[in-house]
């Protein structure tokens, strides 16, 4: 078995060309470095150019800037975000951060929480912090296959970006620092603390192609309460509208189907009549609050964040036979949410016999109420004459209580640095709970296309831990910085685990420096992949959600989930080729062993239908399925397989003066990422001969996600007139469709190339006006595999509807046109 930390050629031969064109770019430019030099410095914009900013994220150490950084920070200023022309943060970050991937498009309730992931890990392996503190996760669960499936992170759209100074990245391994989950990285997101003026923002928007209108209204005030304190509020609403990119329901213009129902011909939108793939729609409400208050010598601190969304999708159309006497068109089901958010901190801080303390808790709550309208229950219909047309599907919900105590001291030991200690404790308590849904949501296969809840899915599940770690840093000798961190943590349910990181860079001259990183880190599953149960249907086949660790599950040889284990190595260089030009280039190795993944559906033994294994877990579980499905599975959370990501990213930010022309900052960022399924877990006897990863999952892990993205950036200021140009390249990506899981269809996206401009003018010291677009030319990724499409018209499938594969990098909506009008006092 190779040494971890013998990447192959090929990452090493990427590392180099990259650091080439890098350099070249540099050298292009270096003959108007001269000038540049001598004027000042332009504002940082984009991506990689805040390097002189003075970070808390990665090291313990203070008064540390990003650009001597011994781990790849990316610093993200609130003009970066704003400039994005996206009101919500996954999607503005998404737009800076090559190597850092939004979902466009979710099944079911993922549709109306949208998650991202980092360095091709599940969204589950990146901490979340606000202003250094844990913030709390989702409570909706990301159930159904595709790269984003098992998704329970943190919700970064309940984080206003008008509340936002600026993010820290820290895109390493860092569990040993922060939490053992933390194996991708950390996102740091620091909020305003001015305590003084504010802005009002709006911003609206649309599809060119139809769809998402988008209204987007926010203010941030600060004040002084006292001459020693800061309070800083931030308030945010936003409207999102459907969009809709289904192609021709074949059911709805099927000869046969228009001979036994001709009321075909009214459906809503014929013959679009399923809407299922777009946008869903929501309206969300934000408020945040950052303050707090010097007492001489001991400051108080509090941060607050409030959120309520409201939110629907459309879900597969229904054929008037289904209750023809409610619905003699048919009818198209949409799943409702209605969530609520909020999250509070108070903590203090001070010096006590030299050494810098901070004391916290934080709590955090998210609830998900789930419900279905303009549906039935056929069974409640039949049975009794009557169905409700709207249901309560159940509630999710998700809780977090953190109190942690931290500490500081720098010994002066005769190195050339003092040497920084740091050590803390902390306590954590996670709550997951499923509340049942409405009794006629749950009678017999329950309401259509999203059945309630049953009382063998409801549940509330606790957990604790406890974790101390200890961060050494210092600099030996000039030029050498070292970094060395330990944590211990104990799991109430999964035991104990031990990780460690070691950090160093060297800079051998001021204009070059190596540093590198390894370190291992322990998952955890969370709470929501240990706990969820429940039913997905469609109008021709049904899947029964396991919890992984429930008597059902155990039928099928499932016994519970074990924590995921992971090892991390990179080797990175920091480049000053002319002055104010810097290039950052960092190769990464992340294995991680006993991944947890969804498997998709299992019809069982032979992958028959009426598996007994399959149909006992079924009948176990306490589930009675809808008998006009013509298939039924089961799928559960499993550790299904070890995973090795292996990549490069490299950052370029350059700044230039022309003069009466004005200055740019220059930006250049690129993503080299492979996924490699290296073992799959055999599954249980049960299942036989089905696999707990088919080939569609496989390649969801290794081939969904861009191998390649870059951003090219240009920031253009002269006078009151700024231009930003932003062109980003995504590499080709590909997925495989099914039918009964027994065919499998290849749809490939090509590389795609999307260009983002916008344009502002300051019309008076107060008053900015903007307008620009993402995805300026129109772009739509490849088509979903023809082959696929035309089996699925045969069959009369509902994935006939689908265009777009969606899996793809630029959503599947085309391109997005926007104004914004800013006011700052």
């Amino acid at each position: 078995m190779k040494h971890p930390m013998q990447l192959n050629k090929r990452l090493l031969t990427q590392a180099v060309m990259l650091a080439l064109y890098a350099g070249t770019a540099v050298n292009v430019m270096a003959a108007e470095a001269d000038t540049a030099a001598a004027a000042p410095a332009a504002a940082p914009a984009s991506v990689g150019d805040n390097i002189e900013a003075v970070i808390v994220t990665g090291t313990r150490r203070s008064g540390l800037k990003a650009v001597d950084s011994a781990s790849p920070i990316q610093v993200l200023d609130s003009g970066s975000l704003e400039r994005t022309g996206q009101p919500d943060l996954i999607q503005a970050l998404a737009q800076n951060l090559p190597s850092f991937t939004a979902q466009a498009f979710g099944g079911d309730t993922a549709n109306m929480t949208l998650s991202a992931r980092l360095r091709g890990l599940s969204p589950n392996n990146t901490l979340v912090l606000v202003n250094g503190k844990r913030r709390h996760t989702t409570a909706n669960l990301a159930v159904l296959a595709g790269p984003f499936q098992g998704g329970a992170a943190t919700d970064l759209n309940f984080i206003p970006v008008a509340a936002i100074d600026h993010i820290e990245v820290l895109q390493d391994g860092a569990a040993a620092q922060y939490g053992t989950d933390a194996i991708a990285g950390v996102i740091n997101i620091i909020l305003k603390k001015d305590n003084s003026g504010g802005s009002l923002t709006g911003t609206g928007g649309r599809y060119i192609d139809e769809g998402g209108k988008t209204g987007d209204a926010a203010f941030n005030i600060g004040f002084e309460p006292t001459a020693s304190s800061y309070l800083n509020l931030t308030g945010e609403t936003k409207y999102h509208g459907h969009s809709m990119r289904s192609d021709i329901d074949p059911r709805v213009v099927s000869a046969a189907n228009l001979a036994t129902m001709p009321t075909l011909t009214q459906a809503d939108g014929y013959p679009y009549a399923n809407k299922i793939s777009g946008d869903a729609a929501y309206h969300l409400n934000l408020l945040s609050l950052n303050g707090g208050i010097d007492l001489g010598g001991t400051e108080l601190y509090t941060i607050a964040t409030y959120g309520k969304k409201t939110a629907d999708s459309f879900q597969n159309y229904r054929v008037p036979n289904r209750i023809p006497r409610m619905y003699p068109n048919g009818f198209n089901p949409k799943q409702t949410l209605d969530e609520t958010d909020y999250g509070f901190t108070g903590g203090a801080k001070g010096e006590l016999a030299g050494w810098n303390w901070d004391l916290s808790t934080t709590y955090g709550r998210d609830e998900a109420e789930i419900g279905v309208k303009n549906s039935g229950n056929i069974s409640l219909f039949n049975d009794t004459g009557a169905s409700p047309t709207e249901f309560h599907a159940g509630t999710f919900t998700a809780k977090q209580w953190t109190t942690s105590l931290e500490v500081n001291h720098d010994f002066a030991i005769g190195w050339a640095s003092p040497l920084s200690v740091a050590g803390g404790v902390e306590y954590r308590r996670d709550g997951y709970e499923i509340g049942a849904g409405d009794a006629a949501s749950r009678y017999k296969e329950g309401s259509q296309s999203y059945p309630g809840f049953s009382l063998t899915d409801a549940g509330s599940h606790s957990r604790n831990n406890k974790s101390i770690y200890v961060d050494v840093a210092g600099s030996p000798i000039a030029n050498l910085k070292l970094d060395v961190a330990a944590r211990f943590e104990d799991y109430s349910d999964f035991g104990s685990a031990r990780v460690g990181k070691f950090t160093g860079r060297y800079d051998f001259t001021p204009a070059f420096a190596l540093r590198g990183t390894v370190s291992n880190g322990f998952r955890a599953p969370t709470m929501a992949e240990q706990y969820y149960s429940a039913t997905n249907v469609s109008p021709t086949q049904a899947s029964v959600q396991l919890a992984p660790n429930s008597p059902a599950a155990a039928l099928v040889g499932i016994n519970g989930l074990k924590p995921e284990k992971s090892q991390n190595y990179s080797l990175g260089m920091v480049f000053h080729p002319v002055p104010k030009a810097t290039v950052t280039v960092d190769a990464y190795s992340i294995s991680i062993h006993d991944r947890i993944v969804g498997s998709g559906t299992l019809f069982g033994s032979g992958n028959t239908v009426n598996s007994p294994a399959v149909v006992a877990a079924i009948r176990a579980n306490g589930n009675i399925l809808d008998p006009t499905v013509t298939r039924t599975g089961i799928s559960v959370f499993s550790n299904a397989a070890n995973t090795r990501n292996k990549g490069i990213e490299a950052v370029l930010s350059y700044a230039s003066n022309f003069g009466d022309l004005g200055r740019v900052d220059w930006s250049a960022a690129a993503n080299y990422n492979k996924v490699t399924v290296t073992k799959v877990n055999q599954a249980p006897a049960q299942l036989l001969p089905q696999r707990l990863l088919d080939q569609s999952a496989i390649a969801s892990l290794e081939n969904s996600s861009p191998k390649v993205r870059v951003n090219l950036g240009g920031l253009w200021k002269k006078g009151d007139w700024t231009v930003n140009l932003r062109e980003s390249i995504y590499g080709p990506s590909s997925g495989y469709s099914s039918l009964n899981n027994v065919n499998y269809f290849e749809t490939k996206i090509d590389t795609l190339f999307t260009t983002d401009l916008e344009v502002s003018y300051r019309v008076t010291k107060a008053v900015t006006v903007s307008a620009g677009a993402n995805n300026l030319f129109n772009k739509y990724p490849d088509k979903v595999n023809r082959e696929y499409v035309a089996a699925a018209r045969a069959a009369l499938n509902t994935a006939a509807v689908t265009q777009y594969p969606s899996f793809s990098p630029i959503g599947i909506n085309g391109g997005y046109y926007y104004a914004r009008v800013g006011f700052t006092f």
